[in-house]
């Protein structure tokens, strides 16, 4: 009986109980494609990070079912839309609440994050679309023209136009320094689900309900492809990070599409059921796709995916297409202009002054009511060893190369030379103590589905008692679960052993020191700590004199003169902590200050300063 192993394109890597109740909604995180966040029906936003069986962080503040989520392009924000209308924003990094924003008089079913500054926009199934100002914790500008609930939102790349799909069946472009519509685009005949802009050029894609893809160019504002052949609903879609095919999801398929002319590269079968969002790490698409409680993971492998290729009579040949050129030999269509520095977001506040004073303004300054809002949302950190390593590792001085994500491996693929009977697979029990909103522990909720990972499940929030349940895998007609604590293997070597394996501390150690019974002094002791720190301690000394006449400048109340003072006692380390305690009070910052500041930090970032 001869057995073969061959490597899998696409396989199912994980299945999670993700909350006590229905989830309702969820995204992962694009730039690293490891992040994900779910919201369910018991009010709750979990985060996850892809591959991990424990929830990181748990937020809470949302009084009803939570129907959208999204996380900012650095993945250090997520904001989470409710079926009351209400949006609640929270740092990651800081594990704590940032902003509620009240305004829309329905379901929240679409957001999206300003990739220039602090605005993100909200679409509701009232059919308005709000774009928010963060800081000043208000509604800048509102939408009107989509007549059905708007699905999806998306800022362009260089921040000035935002795209919506909608319910309606139509694709409208904003221009958010005008503050009104481009143009509509109508040519699906179904709920349009999905819209995405290319990463470089300007083009527009659109999934839709009528389960077909349709591509849009954004300078001739006319349809430029359209696809064929998708069994069912298009859910999803992504541009290659090149920009060179784009990615369709649909029921427990994804298919790889080029256009001008249009072509289907590739068709995946993949068992997702209906897929929610797609990311890209590694070359690996990861999918997520949701039902009842449970949450599973998807991986396909991209380089065993076809990316190129023409199509002649249904054949796909393996010859690149090259790019449409005009006559002068650039690409057909225009890219977009990145600016440097956030001035979208000035221009679109110097735009949102006029709607201030209209009606249609809807800037609210911070009530108590909001307080209290604020107050009773909470972000409880339910794994602090992950978290640490995910949210906080800037706090930390990097003393290695940072840890750089691998590709999940592919599992293997059996193949039997002779037709035998397989033994069924094991199952494994998934034991998850469930949390209701009191807080308290409820009974488990139990599952039996085959994952790829085995591992122990630990929930520790700060003021309750840890939970240890270990997960056993035995054959399916008798499952196995026991509550006690896990052993370590015998391949661990434990934290209790400090000894330096074949060495002994004792034969480096001078015998005189070791015969010495006596206890040191504290003055000695002293002494033995400063050994070979003089030079270190005239620096701390004179930098703390230093320091000390900044301060007696800064208390008169003149910051400008005690950063000039700063700044001629030609010390870069002075100037850091200045910076540092400046940087503490961003309204201390003037023009002034600037003028001062700007040629040493010039001179910082040449420096060897990390910070």
């Amino acid at each position: 009986m001869a057995l073969t192993n061959t490597t899998i394109i696409a396989w199912k890597l994980q299945e999670i109980v993700a909350h006590s109740s229905n989830v309702s909604s969820l995204v992962l995180g694009k730039s690293s494609g490891r992040l994900l966040a779910t919201g369910g029906e018991d009010c709750r936003v979990n985060i996850w990070a892809v591959s991990k069986p424990n929830c990181i962080m748990s937020l809470t503040g949302h009084t009803s079912p939570v129907e959208c989520i999204q996380f900012n392009g650095s993945e250090e924000r997520v904001v989470a839309g409710s079926q009351s209308g209400s949006l609640r924003l929270w740092d990651l990094e800081a594990a704590k609440i940032l902003r509620t924003l009240m305004g829309h008089k329905a379901s929240i079913c679409s957001l999206d994050f300003h990739p220039m500054g602090e605005y993100l926009a909200s679409g509701s199934v009232d059919s308005n679309i709000k774009l928010w100002d963060v800081r000043r914790k208000g509604c800048v500008f509102r939408y009107k023209g989509h007549t059905q609930a708007v699905r999806c939102l998306a800022f362009s790349p260089d921040g000035k136009w935002l795209a919506s799909a909608s319910d309606d069946s139509t694709v409208k472009l904003w221009d958010l320094i005008a503050g009104k519509m481009i143009t509509e685009f109508t040519s699906h005949t179904s709920a349009v689900n999905v819209v995405q802009f290319h990463p470089n050029e300007y083009l527009l894609a659109s999934g839709s309900a009528d389960r077909t893809v349709k591509l849009w160019d954004l300078e001739k504002f006319n349809m430029i492809g359209s696809s064929e052949g998708e069994t069912g609903v298009v859910r999803s879609i992504l541009f290659n990070p090149d920009g060179g095919c784009l990615y369709s999801g649909s029921e427990n398929t994804l298919r790889v599409y080029g256009w001008e002319p249009d072509r289907c590269f590739d068709v995946v079968h993949v068992g997702w059921g209906k897929v929610s969002d797609l990311a890209i790490s590694n070359n690996q698409m990861i999918a997520v796709s949701y039902s009842q409680t449970n949450v599973s993971w998807y991986v396909v492998d991209l380089n065993r995916v076809k990316k190129s290729g023409s199509v002649i009579q249904g054949l796909i040949q393996d010859k690149p297409i090259p790019a449409p050129t005009s006559a002068l030999g650039t690409t057909l269509r225009r890219n977009y202009e990145r600016p440097t520095t956030s001035c979208t977001g000035q221009e679109m506040k110097q735009s949102s002054e006029a709607d201030r004073r209209s009606p249609e303004g809807e800037r609210r300054s911070p009530s108590s009511e909001d307080e209290k809002e604020d107050k009773e949302s909470s972000a409880e950190i339910t794994n602090p060893e992950d978290y640490k390593e995910i949210f906080q590792p800037r706090s930390v001085i990097s003393r290695t190369p940072p840890k750089s994500t691998e590709p999940f491996p592919a599992p293997l693929e059996h193949t039997f030379s002779e037709s035998v009977l397989e033994k069924p697979s094991p199952a494994v029990k998934i034991v998850t103590p469930v949390i209701d909103r009191a807080g308290q522990l409820k009974g488990p909720i139990t599952t039996s589905t085959p994952i790829q990972r085995v591992e122990p499940t630990v929930i520790a929030a700060a003021p309750r008692p840890v939970a240890v349940v270990t997960t056993s895998v035995t054959s399916p007609s008798r499952p196995v679960v026991t509550t006690t604590k896990p052993k370590p293997s015998t391949g661990i070597i434990l934290s209790t052993r400090n000894e330096p394996i074949g060495l002994h501390a004792g034969d480096f150690l001078s015998h005189a020191r070791n015969a010495k019974a006596s206890v040191m002094g504290d003055e000695e002791a002293l002494a033995q700590i400063r050994k070979g720190h003089d030079t270190m301690c005239v620096m701390l000394t004179s930098r703390y004199k230093n320091l000390d006449t900044v301060r007696s400048v800064w208390a008169s109340g003149d910051v400008k003169t005690s950063l000039d003072s700063a700044v001629s006692m030609n010390d870069l380390s002075i100037v850091v902590d200045i910076l540092n305690i400046i940087n503490l009070k961003p309204s201390l910052w003037k023009l002034d200050l600037c003028t001062s500041t700007l040629p040493q930090i010039e001179e910082l970032l040449q420096s060897k300063y990390e910070r």
